[in-house]
């Protein structure tokens, strides 16, 4: 006797509601590094997202990295 279960029904999917507007966005910044003393060129990348209920544009920084030369 086996036993099969179906989890895709059991757990919540995220969804994004109609009209919901995300994207990305890159900048190149030149930022002080703290640990270094120095300035150094990074890449910041940032998600962008429309909150509806708030009626406002929300910009997160999702990642930074050092530019490499």
């Amino acid at each position: 006797m086996s036993i099969v279960t179906n989890f895709a029904a059991a757990l919540p999917v995220p969804v994004l509601p109609a009209g919901a507007d995300v994207h990305w966005e890159t900048e190149i910044r030149v930022v002080w590094n703290e640990k270094r003393h120095t300035s150094e060129e990074r890449e910041l990348v940032y998600e962008i997202s429309w909150i509806a209920e708030l009626g406002v544009w929300r910009r997160f920084l999702r990642s930074q990295r050092k530019v490499q030369s």
